[in-house]
């Protein structure tokens, strides 16, 4: 699950901070938002675009206008909130990391839906819900996104375990370190009831996050000394 802060229709284009939205851009971007809420709490298949256009005080001709269909305004919520793979692998492999640089930039890419303030719950819902009720886009995310950066993280690992190629013990690893950071994600509850104040902030949660590097180094570190010594 990868994903970057929703854009506002308070936010301005880049390269011109002084040129404000346009009616259109400002109408598609509060479609964006409404139906990423709509969907998020009730799923695909139960909500409308009747609703939804309701919700973002626009008319419903204009999400076929924008979107085509329910279809492709829900497509788009996705396309909206995700970084691609290579843009995320770019953070955590380069050939010149150390291991800790290396994990560092693998959680801040994992974290990333946590650092959107506000907007976390709604990205992260609406991950949840297509999780629960898949409509296709969860099989998507996993081979387009999730798949090439596990890839990407286990060359990571046997370039600092020195291995040629990855074995199941390295892909064991490799899922180890992404779970540590799986239950920021998929745990917020749990942690909310036992201990809010360490995800009470965007610094609490990179406070976390850098902890999880230290854990997962010393994880690389026993994994290398097994190998050294020829267990399996």
């Amino acid at each position: 699950m990868n994903a970057k802060p929703l854009q506002h229709d308070s936010s301005q284009p880049a390269d011109d901070a002084r040129k404000p939205r346009s009616d259109g851009e400002q109408s598609r971007e509060r479609l964006l938002q409404a139906a990423m809420r709509l969907f998020g709490e009730q799923g695909f298949s139960k909500t409308s675009t009747r609703e939804i256009a309701q919700a973002a005080n626009a008319n419903v001709a204009a999400i076929s206008y924008y979107f085509g269909d329910k279809a492709g305004l829900y497509q788009a919520c996705f396309t909206a909130i995700c970084t691609p793979a290579e843009n995320n692998i770019a953070m955590f492999d380069q050939p010149h990391f150390t291991l800790r640089e290396s994990l560092h930039g693998y959680y801040q890419q994992m974290i990333a839906p946590l650092m959107a303030g506000g907007d976390a719950e709604v990205i992260l819902r609406l991950f949840y819900r297509e999780m629960l009720e898949p409509t296709g886009i969860w099989q998507q995310e996993i081979e387009n996104n999730i798949r090439p950066e596990h890839l990407a993280l286990v060359g990571v690992l046997c370039r600092h375990l020195g291995l040629k190629k990855p074995d199941d013990r390295v892909h064991r690893l490799g899922y180890a370190i992404a779970a540590m950071c799986l239950q920021m994600l998929i745990g917020r509850d749990v942690v909310a009831v036992i201990t809010p104040h360490m995800m009470s902030s965007p610094q609490a949660i990179a406070d976390w996050a850098q902890h999880l590097v230290g854990f997962a180094e010393a994880l690389v570190h026993a994994e290398k000394t097994k190998l050294q010594q020829g267990k399996a």
